[in-house]
């Protein structure tokens, strides 16, 4: 079966929809119809084929009209003053949010807010606030900080602006194991992004480690050494080095290319 991916944000998540018969290209504006009513989309690349059974796919209803696009870019307007009435409510009421996104369906029947907390909310009283004001469905919607950092963006370590705001269209699970795998400092300021999770970027070359470290000492092995038995301290599977103690002699120690080496359980 040949589906479309649609984004409805820049950097948002990719969605699968059935082309309905209709001939689309990278770039069209779409209207779909998804759990939170009528919206605007855009097609992102070329039609792929999936397996039909893999998931339930919705059709694509219609090509977007100038008249969608300009009841887009008005909600857009308008979701603007909603945060800054949004966070006035929040003031009043005391609550411990941060407001990040205000959007409204492209029919302008639900208004779509999202926010960032430490734990968990009671904003019963906000959001019957907001119906009193917009007079229409309200939806409030807790993310965690990588979407918060998301939207305000910022530089990373690494000089550049963060990935969250640049390229990246979904999270990836990040671990501490990962970093571990590529020898990193496990000092939370080093490894931690302006979200404070986990960098992003550790998931990067996770694959290339992983493949890396195959039939590689780990610390802790025994290998033998030019000069005999020797007990791993470091390895650098990206180099190719190893860092060893010789058990025989206590204050000896080595530092050598994995081609000098080799396991100790495949000495004759």
């Amino acid at each position: 079966m040949l589906v479309c991916r649609v984004a409805f944000k820049k950097l948002g998540k990719r969605y699968y929809f059935n082309p309905n018969g209709i001939n689309l290209k990278n770039g069209d504006k779409v209207i779909v119809e998804t759990i939170r009513g009528i919206e605007l989309g855009e097609v992102i690349g070329d039609l792929i084929a999936i397996n039909e059974d893999e998931l339930e796919i919705k059709p694509i209803l219609r090509l977007a009209k100038d008249s969608d696009l300009a009841d887009y870019n008005k909600n857009k307007e308008e979701a603007k003053s909603v945060i800054d009435v949004t966070k006035e409510e929040v003031k009043k009421l005391n609550l411990e949010m941060k407001v990040l996104e205000a959007e409204f369906t492209l029919d302008h029947l639900k208004l779509i807010i999202y926010f960032e907390a430490e734990g968990r909310i009671d904003f019963r009283e906000l959001v019957k606030n907001l119906a009193e004001i917009y007079h229409l469905r309200i939806e409030l919607r807790q993310v965690g900080s990588r979407d918060g950092n998301k939207v305000f963006g910022g530089v990373g370590p690494c000089g550049l602006i963060v990935c969250c705001n640049t390229f990246l269209t979904e999270f990836e699970t990040i671990t501490v194991k990962m970093a571990k795998n590529q020898n990193l400092a496990l000092n939370p300021t080093k490894i931690s992004g302006n979200c404070g999770k986990l960098l992003c970027c550790i998931g990067y070359e996770n694959e290339n480690y992983i493949e890396l470290r195959k039939n590689f000492p780990n610390p802790g092995d025994i290998v033998i050494a030019p000069d005999g038995k020797a007990k791993v301290l470091a390895s650098d599977p990206l180099n190719r080095t190893l860092k060893v103690k010789y058990i025989d002699e206590q204050d000896k120690f080595g530092f050598y290319n994995i081609n000098e080496v080799k396991l100790s359980e495949l000495e004759d």
